[in-house]
């Protein structure tokens, strides 16, 4: 089973949780961001489509 390590999104009212959630102002900052995390976390990102991507560890 996976851990979401991090959150990132363009929509701060329809996140939270435990994780370290980064507000992206629009939608290339949010990939930027995300993809930035994804290498420095060692974790998979997964786009939910909905202004949100979820980055996970799946070890």
């Amino acid at each position: 089973m996976g851990e979401i390590v991090a959150v990132v999104s363009t929509k701060p009212e329809s996140v939270g949780g435990g994780a370290p959630i980064f507000i992206a102002e629009n939608l290339e900052k949010l990939q930027e961001t995300s993809f930035l995390l994804e290498k420095i976390l060692d974790a998979s990102a997964h786009d939910l489509k909905n202004g949100t991507i979820i980055l996970v560890n799946h070890r």
